[in-house]
């Protein structure tokens, strides 16, 4: 399935281990097209094959331009596939809206399981599948201009790819209430359930971001993937299953060359300088 060619449906620059990516298409409120899905997973497979490097990226930031984080999925490449459906030849099971919604899925588990750290920057509209690329940012800061809402189930369609990143960020009870409501929140509501972890004034955004990316680079970068990937592991087992691995990566990591400099630097009462993974 080949997207239409948009070059500048995503934008990407790289401030120092920080890679800044903006959904580029203001005039549809970044809508998520295929082209933008296909150019935000190829923006984050580069960044992780630059570990190790000098440029290597540890932090990706995602945002939206135009004041708007993103309106869901482009419904012109919806259409499209409901075209090519039933255009399909005899015997041809080729499901080409499946297609499309799983390419979105992908996107999402990408970004769900990337050992880098992931903020979002939440501003205007934040609804469907920018609901849910949201809800799999590590961190996630909005404005009070943001809205979000998980219109699918009101528009007679399923919330598919992104009910388990609901669940896993706000529970079950919580985005329950959202799929079957058709569910509205404003920033406030947003924080009040978890879905976003602060709200700032617009003009106090580059301030809170450029404190939560010294807390993160203060971090260390293995430390921080390994941890990420254990807790993932967590969602789904139970703590006693997990004692003895969740031990063995505890200590490699303490063996290590960040465990080793971690704890040398706390006793000598200096900021630990990180080698790259």
């Amino acid at each position: 399935m080949q997207a239409a060619s948009q070059p500048d449906a995503v934008r990407a620059e790289q401030q120092g281990a920080v890679l800044h990516v903006t959904l580029n298409r203001p005039e549809s409120r970044n809508a998520m097209s295929l082209a933008m899905v296909a150019q935000l997973r190829q923006v984050l497979q580069a960044a992780q094959a630059r570990a190790g490097q000098p440029d290597a990226v540890r932090v990706v930031v995602l945002r939206g331009a135009g004041g708007h984080f993103c309106a869901g999925a482009d419904l012109k490449d919806m259409a499209g596939a409901r075209m090519r459906l039933m255009q399909r030849a005899p015997g041809d099971t080729t499901d080409a809206i499946a297609e499309v919604n799983a390419e979105f899925g992908a996107l999402c588990v990408a970004y769900a399981q990337t050992p880098l750290a992931v903020v979002a920057l939440l501003e205007g509209t934040v609804m469907g599948g920018g609901l849910g690329l949201a809800c799999v940012a590590d961190v996630a800061i909005a404005s009070p201009s943001a809205s979000f809402r998980l219109p699918e189930t009101s528009l007679g369609v399923v919330p598919a790819q992104i009910a388990p990143f609901l669940v896993e960020r706000l529970g079950y009870s919580q985005a329950k209430r959202l799929a079957v409501t058709g569910g509205r929140l404003d920033a406030d509501a947003a924080l009040r359930c978890g879905l976003v972890h602060q709200v700032v004034p617009a003009d106090a955004l580059v301030s809170a971001l450029a404190q939560v990316l010294s807390d993160i680079l203060a971090c260390a970068p293995g430390a921080l993937a390994a941890t990420k990937a254990l807790m993932t592991r967590a969602q789904w087992q139970a703590p006693q299953e997990l004692v003895h691995e969740a031990a063995a990566i505890f200590s490699r990591s303490a063996q290590g060359a960040e465990g080793i400099e971690g704890m040398t630097s706390f006793i000598q009462k200096r900021k630990p300088q990180w080698a790259l993974p």
